[in-house]
């Protein structure tokens, strides 16, 4: 996908967030903006390894 069809998709679910959520879209992406890619590679690839593994990190937590 290109750049320009990116910003176009990104738009389309901007447009359909309920608008309490926009501030925290907002600055989420102001972070991101922040960070080198690397590091937002990372940040992404934990949050999945979190999200797909949360029943058994919530099993070893106990």
């Amino acid at each position: 996908m290109t750049k320009t069809q990116l910003i176009i998709e990104i738009q389309k679910v901007i447009d359909s967030v309920p608008e309490t959520v926009l501030q925290d879209v907002l600055d989420f992406l102001k972070e991101l903006q922040d960070q080198p890619v690397d590091k937002v590679k990372l940040t992404n690839n934990l949050r999945q390894i979190l999200s797909e593994d949360k029943e058994l990190l919530e099993r070893l937590a106990q």
